[in-house]
């Protein structure tokens, strides 16, 4: 048990992209929408502490490689009673950004949750999952719908 030898791996251009799910009700999307949750910008504040978690994922995952991380984004598409997250990492490295996508994106996902559950305790968070990785040795993976 431990950390995987990377050393003589060699550095390529890693991306992975990283989707969830938030189920909330209607009335509290509408309210994230025109910007009247009490704490804040619901959306801007859950892309930052996503940015944030995917830069600290090595310190959060134990046997998890630190690595360059060279663009986050983090994207919220809002509909009816759902908000999808699609959290975008990209970076030259030995080994795979995947898990820091996935860290940005459940970060992401449990900061609206903090920030709506007031209006909302039954909101639900799922889907976390891998859609799309590229770069290293095993190549390119986009999951199939």
């Amino acid at each position: 048990m431990g950390m995987i030898d990377i050393g003589k791996k060699e550095v390529t251009l890693r991306e992975a992209i990283v989707e969830a799910r938030v189920y909330l009700k209607a009335g509290v999307i509408k309210l994230i929408k025109d910007k009247e949750i009490p704490k804040g910008d619901v959306l801007e504040t859950a892309r930052v502490a996503g940015i944030i978690a995917a830069k600290k994922t090595a310190e959060l995952i134990p046997f998890c490689h630190p690595i360059p991380i060279e663009f986050v984004d983090i994207k919220f598409s809002l509909k009816n009673k759902e908000i999808e997250i699609k959290a975008t990492v990209k970076g030259q490295a030995k080994t795979g950004v995947e898990m820091e996508a996935f860290t940005a994106c459940a970060v992401a996902a449990i900061t609206i949750y903090d920030m709506c559950k007031a209006f909302d305790r039954e909101a639900v968070i799922k889907s976390i999952m891998l859609l799309k990785k590229s770069g290293g040795k095993s190549g390119t993976y986009i999951r199939k719908a």
